[in-house]
């Protein structure tokens, strides 16, 4: 589906990895990929490239759809805070075509206009961590799960971060054509590795507005002392509170507890040091505050499923010094 100020990469990227399919299989692939819009005008994207659809939303209707995918297009407010947008008129026509097609994909922010469209109801689904909120805030009867790279729900797909349209489009490849097509797909398109349902989108969303400058204070008096061994006793101190008044009021501007809050960005900082140095996991467990190798692993096993040492090969830039 095409809109205006939908994201380019949630257009662009499936296509490329269909032809990289088909490439892979001399055309035995199979794959038409096919751009429906309003209209047969040029449709302006939010980064600022026309593309020009194939045929118009009515036209798609009339035809039997493989595979439905729904990208998605943002807003962002005075204070950087990103909106999933949701046009009426465009959830209207995801109904229609949903009918016609044998299973339906959303990429990114998309999810927002399946769940309008009443195809998420009662099913687990993912999006961009950035407007998982607001996902769930506007469709309780959605289990919204934040983490996941991309969720298969019978016949209905949902992908995480712009960039996870490439792991759910090899997915559905793999499930179209076998792992052995999606994993020579996957080195086509110089994918380390093709990440897996379950796997984090790893990232920490540490960048939660709060509406206190107690709160504020806190947050950076954490990151100025993440290397210490930070209580709830010492931040409760800090803040000039309770131990109790500290645990409400962290739940109700970040959602969280101080332990968990503590543990996100000390495992965001070590996520950085892994991608960005040489240093042995001994050195970023101190620096970060974890104290052990021991600790450090459990973390990252606990929030982004994998290891330290398993997150540097996959992640690691080539600048690291």
């Amino acid at each position: 589906m095409l809109f205006e100020d939908v994201d380019l990469l949630d257009v662009t990227g499936p296509p490329e990895v269909f032809s990289l399919a088909r490439r892979e299989t001399d055309d035995a692939a199979g794959y038409e990929v096919v751009l429906a819009a309003e209209s047969l005008d040029p449709v302006t994207t939010g980064a600022g490239v026309r593309i020009l659809p194939d045929l118009t939303f009515r036209q798609a209707a009339e035809r039997n759809i493989d595979t439905l995918i729904v990208p998605g297009s943002v807003e962002v407010d005075g204070e950087r805070r990103v909106h999933a947008i949701v046009d009426p008129e465009l959830v209207g026509w995801v109904k229609v075509l949903a009918g016609r097609t044998r299973r339906v994909t959303s990429v990114c922010v998309g999810a927002h206009l399946l769940a309008a469209a009443g195809l998420l109801d009662g099913k687990r689904a993912t999006t961009h961590w950035s407007t998982a909120h607001q996902l769930a805030a506007d469709h309780p009867e959605i289990e919204v799960d934040a983490d996941p790279i991309f969720i298969r729900e019978g016949d209905v797909w949902t992908g995480a971060g712009i960039s996870a349209c490439l792991d759910l489009s090899l997915a559905l490849i793999a499930d179209d054509l076998g792992e052995a097509v999606a994993l020579r797909v996957a080195r086509q398109l110089v994918m380390y590795l093709k990440r897996q349902s379950g796997q984090s989108q790893f990232s920490v969303p540490l960048e939660q507005v709060s509406t206190t400058r107690r709160i504020e204070d806190l947050r950076h008096h954490i990151m100025r002392n993440i290397d210490l061994p930070l209580t709830v006793v010492d931040l409760a101190a800090h803040a000039h509170v309770s131990d109790r008044h500290l645990t409400r009021i962290f739940k109700a501007e970040l959602g969280m507890t101080p332990h968990a809050y503590i543990e996100s960005v000390r495992v965001e900082k070590a996520r950085n040091d892994l991608e960005s140095s040489d240093a042995t996991l001994e050195r970023i467990a101190s620096a970060c505050g974890f104290g052990t190798t021991d600790t450090l692993v459990r973390a990252f096993r606990r929030r982004l499923n994998t290891t330290p040492t398993e997150y540097r090969s996959r992640f690691r830039s080539s600048y690291a010094v």
